[in-house]
């Protein structure tokens, strides 16, 4: 596995060797002694698997509040989505940046997203399917929400918002005192 280092301290993009043949390729997309190595010691206690149907579509920004923080590992298995986290630690100096990448089924990419990060994602073809490994326990409640078109933030996304669920296009906009998670 490489860990390929964000702008953002302590999150990693993830690319696994790939080991192909004539019958077709084998990942290893965890290891524990290999995640030691960026000082991943919690254990995975939840697995999430999401299905998206239509390119355009957003899902997030989401996270949890401590202290039900949770770090994940995001990997797109199906189709191909542009992958959002931003940094909302209060002393980050990476505070309110933000970071994309392309993952798909076809560059195998994960990324790690270390905890007091948003997370979302923009599918960019139909029927986009990922898996989510998640350090703790889905806490109803305690979940936060930041609008995907956020000014503080200014994400790019790569096209036109199609799709966004009653709930995500209902968050809120960070106020000018937001001091951070």
């Amino acid at each position: 596995m490489k860990f390929i280092e964000t702008p953002l301290t302590g999150c990693y993009i993830i690319e696994p060797e790939v080991f192909a043949d004539e019958r077709g390729w084998f990942i290893r997309s965890f290891c524990k002694n290999e995640f030691n190595t960026i000082g991943h010691h919690k254990e995975w206690v939840q697995m999430n698997h999401s299905f998206t149907k239509l390119t355009g579509t957003i899902r997030g920004m989401h996270f949890q509040l401590p202290p039900f923080s949770e770090i994940k590992l995001v990997r797109c298995i199906s189709g191909k989505v542009f992958d959002v986290v931003v940094d909302l630690r209060k002393d980050s100096p990476d505070f309110l940046q933000w970071y994309g990448v392309e993952l798909s089924a076809a560059n195998k990419k994960m990324i790690y997203i270390p905890e007091g990060f948003a997370h979302g994602f923009q599918t960019l073809e139909d029927n986009s399917e990922l898996l989510y490994h998640h350090s703790a326990f889905y806490s109803p409640g305690v979940e936060g929400g930041i609008k995907y078109d956020e000014p503080r933030i200014n994400i790019s996304w790569p096209i036109a918002v199609t799709c966004i669920s009653e709930r995500d296009g209902q968050h809120a906009f960070l106020e000018e005192n937001f001091k951070g998670i």
